[in-house]
C-alpha cells in the first residue's frame, strides 16, 4: 500500500492505509487488532467519555479488544459480544439483522442468553472502532433494546464521513469517505 490517510486520535498518530471497498468508495481502513498501544490509548479517552455506563456492547471482531480495554477501565467484570455467527452456547439467545458499509450485503448478529442477562436493566454503552453507515449501530442497538437495557452512550474511536454530524454519537477523531 502506498496511499495513507493520517488521523490524530487524541494526540496519537495514526496512518491508515486506503482501500477500494465498492467502486469509486475509498475508505480510511483502521484496525486495532494487533495494535495494544493505539487500543488502550483510544479506550482510555472513550472511557472518560461514558465512565458511568454500567456495561458495555461491542460486535465482533473489530471491537473486541476495545470494549475489553473499555470495561477494563470502568471497573467491569464483564462485557457483551455481540457474534456475527451463532454459536454453540447461543441456542437460547436472541439476534438482530445488520447492514455494514465493510460487510457485503446483510449479515444477522447474535448475542447469548448470558450477554443478554448481563445487559437486562442497565446502562449500556455501545462501542466500536469505526461509525459510518450506523448499520452495525443499529443492529447493536436493537440488541440492547430486546435485552432491556438503556443504550446510554454511542461511543466510537472514529466517525466517518457523515457519520460526524450525528448528535448522537461520541467519537475521538474523523475520517473522510475518499
Amino acid at each position: 500500500m502506498d496511499k495513507f490517510y493520517t488521523v490524530d486520535i487524541c494526540g496519537k498518530k495514526a496512518d491508515l492505509p486506503i482501500l477500494n471497498i465498492a467502486e469509486g468508495v475509498n475508505i480510511a481502513f483502521f484496525n486495532l487488532h494487533g495494535a495494544q498501544a493505539l487500543t488502550e490509548h483510544c479506550a482510555k479517552h472513550l472511557a472518560e467519555r461514558i465512565s458511568d455506563a454500567e456495561v458495555v456492547i461491542t460486535a465482533e471482531s473489530k471491537g473486541l479488544q476495545l470494549a475489553h480495554c473499555i470495561a477494563r477501565n470502568l471497573g467491569q467484570d464483564y462485557y457483551a459480544v455481540a457474534r456475527k455467527s451463532k454459536k454453540l452456547y447461543m441456542q437460547d439467545g436472541i439476534e438482530s439483522e445488520v447492514r455494514s458499509i465493510t460487510t457485503a450485503g446483510t449479515q444477522k448478529l447474535y448475542l447469548s442468553a448470558h450477554d443478554e442477562e448481563l445487559l437486562r436493566g442497565k446502562k449500556v454503552a455501545i462501542v466500536d472502532d469505526v461509525i459510518s453507515t450506523g448499520g452495525s449501530l443499529s443492529g447493536l442497538e436493537k440488541l440492547v433494546e430486546l435485552s432491556g437495557g438503556q443504550v446510554a452512550y454511542k461511543a466510537f474511536v472514529l466517525a466517518e464521513g457523515a457519520a460526524k454530524d450525528r448528535p448522537d454519537v461520541i467519537y475521538l477523531a474523523t475520517i473522510p469517505l475518499l
